[in-house]
């Protein structure tokens, strides 16, 4: 979602403020726009479109000062437009939000009734005219914004920014991240530590309800009561805040081509040194201490999701429930006292994500998360967090944390059914060994992207295509139809193989391609019974499976697409890349933002 910087620098700001935001485009963004206080005035430039565009802005209308605050704004109030712009400037004061206000309307009928009026149809707006209101009526710069932040509802990170200081910044969280940058004689706000990094690799996180007074000699933290409060300051590694693309043409591609590496970086992780053990947190109770588990997510990582449920429950024997995030607190569902809360998230500041995982706490016997930012607040929330370490995902479109996010799943079943007898050692050890294969499965499988793109050449023609799988595969059918819509915007829909005469073979005739995720599996034979009620009605089918698989039902199909022969458990995993590789082609035939694409953001930090 929107990304926010602030500097206050001992240089001019307004360049490096814009080389910070760029580090911040994968979140997604409509228009953006810097401010700053030179010589004590109070200055901005904002623009529509890409961060160029705003680059473009200021050669031709600089904007001096070395202290100043940027924003990347996503659309929620107001459409992308030059007024509604962040920052937000009323009087003296400006101000960039990431967030929703939700009593805004009630705040601006209030400030109008004292004349104030809006120029803007953003909720971000009355902040900034809040704090004027109480700098008019002679409060501090520090006192006008705790007294702003006070009468806010809604999830906000705020960074204010006043007239007349040029070593202030005052700076929030409720609900959204935000963190403070410790630099030699300087001092840095952020929306995420990728921002800062080119800056300092110093960092403290805001805890939920802090407010951050920040100059260039450090930073005062006050919780939500108003008491000071330390929090830590961690260093971050460098190569955990990378966002180069390699020599890849799209950061998505990058990402893709990353799965071999980054799944054996996590097997590594979490496999003992006799390669035979699973190595969980110590906080973890054993699995026979639960009855039942909840999941919830949004997106790609609810998908995820619903994989894993096949597993735990046909492996591990125990009931999972899955829920998408946002439903789930509204849902107020019954937590019985011996349930294990799983909550999975790339970023691990997915709003609705974390307002559920607070609804489970004191209800849950115990919270884990599976999270791929360590010092997250859905992490830092959690009884129990498991990083996937997929590294920075600066794609929109989630490709190698979904693996991860898979890879990790898979190791919990498979911990989870040994504690509770459902699983031998020997099987265990069989387990693991399918899963240390996977890398390599992965590996040789990035062989097939030649074929994919020229399949996806012809998908690109398409207005309409399905997914079709079975068991575990249902559930990549689901995120292969995700994708597609995601970076494509070719309307895709996915579906259990069973499901499709129960109304979806309605539309299929020759110009709606129909994609089959089928390992040769348990349940192929199944699968391979609906593709040809596909292929008698003129269906034109891509086949996804291996070379027995191809062997057995390949006659007809229109294209097919081999992959490695693979353990059926872990197919899921691996026949994420096919699906990846189709996206990610037809995308580009098509000429479509492929990291950014159109109304979507990264990190998706407001409900």
């Amino acid at each position: 979602m929107c990304g926010i910087v602030g500097v206050l620098g001992q240089h001019e700001v307004a360049p490096i403020i814009v080389e910070a935001l760029k580090r911040l485009e994968y979140r997604g963004y409509d228009s953006a726009g810097i401010a700053t206080v030179n010589n004590g005035v109070l200055d901005r430039r904002r623009a529509v479109g890409k961060l160029i565009n705003l680059s473009d802005h200021l050669v031709h209308a600089p904007l001096a000062g070395k202290a100043g605050i940027g924003h990347t704004r996503w659309a929620t109030h107001g459409a992308p437009s030059v007024k509604n712009a962040h920052p937000h400037t009323s009087g003296p004061v400006s101000v960039v939000h990431n967030g929703i206000i939700e009593n805004f309307r009630e705040l601006r009928a209030e400030l109008a009734e004292q004349g104030r009026t809006c120029a803007t149809d953003t909720d971000t707006e009355t902040v900034a005219m809040l704090a004027a209101m109480y700098l008019d009526q002679g409060m501090t710069p520090v006192e006008a914004a705790r007294a702003t932040i006070a009468r806010l509802d809604g999830a906000f990170a705020l960074c204010f920014l006043f007239e007349g200081q040029d070593d202030l910044l005052v700076a929030a969280r409720k609900g959204s991240p935000l963190a403070i940058g410790h630099g030699d004689g300087e001092m840095f706000v952020g929306s995420d530590a990728i921002a800062l990094a080119p800056m300092t690799d110093l960092v403290t996180y805001l805890d939920e309800g802090d407010m951050a007074v920040v100059t260039r000699a450090g930073a005062t933290i006050t919780d939500a009561s108003g008491a000071p409060v330390t929090r830590e300051t961690r260093q971050i590694a460098q190569e955990a805040t990378r966002v180069e693309k390699a020599g890849h043409k799209h950061f998505m591609a990058k990402e893709i081509a990353e799965q071999p590496s980054v799944l054996g970086d996590a097997l590594m992780h979490y496999l003992g040194r006799d390669g035979h053990t699973i190595t969980l947190p110590d906080a973890l109770p054993d699995f026979t201490q639960f009855d039942r588990i909840t999941m919830v997510a949004c997106g790609t990582a609810s998908l995820a999701c619903q994989t894993a449920k096949y597993w735990f429950e046909q492996i591990a024997r125990i009931p999972v429930e899955i829920d998408v995030a946002s439903e789930f607190r509204y849902r107020e569902p019954p937590i019985p006292a011996r349930t294990l809360a799983v909550f999975v998230s790339q970023s691990g500041e997915t709003a609705d994500t974390l307002a559920a995982l607070r609804y489970c706490k004191g209800k849950a016997a115990t919270i884990l998360s599976i999270v791929n930012v360590a010092e997250s607040s859905i992490a830092r929330e959690s009884d129990v967090a498991l990083p996937i370490l997929a590294g920075p995902e600066i794609g929109v479109a989630s490709t190698k944390a979904f693996t991860c996010q898979l890879t990790v799943l898979a190791l919990l079943v498979m911990r989870a059914a040994h504690e509770r007898g459902e699983i031998t050692q020997e099987q265990l050890c069989d387990f693991i060994g399918s899963l240390r294969n996977l890398p390599g499965l992965m590996s040789a499988a990035l062989g097939i992207e030649d074929h994919t793109r020229d399949i996806a050449a012809k998908l690109a023609e398409a207005r309409d295509i399905l997914f079709l799988g079975r068991g575990a595969m249902f559930p990549l059918a689901l995120e292969g139809a995700l994708k597609i819509k995601e970076i494509s915007y070719i309307h895709a829909e996915g579906y259990a193989s069973g499901e499709l005469k129960h109304g979806p073979i309605a539309l299929v005739d020759q110009h709606v391609p129909v994609i089959v995720m089928a390992p040769h599996d348990r349940l192929f034979d199944k699968t391979v019974s609906n593709m040809q009620e596909v292929l008698a009605r003129g269906g034109r089918v891509v086949l996804i499976t291996d070379a027995k698989g191809l062997e057995i039902a390949g006659d007809g199909v229109w294209q097919h697409i081999t992959m490695p022969t693979i353990d059926e458990v872990f197919a899921p995993i691996l026949y994420a890349l096919p699906a990846q590789l189709l996206a990610y082609h037809t995308a580009v035939a098509k000429g479509t933002d492929v990291d950014q694409p159109r109304n979507l953001a990264k990190s998706v930090t407001v409900e």
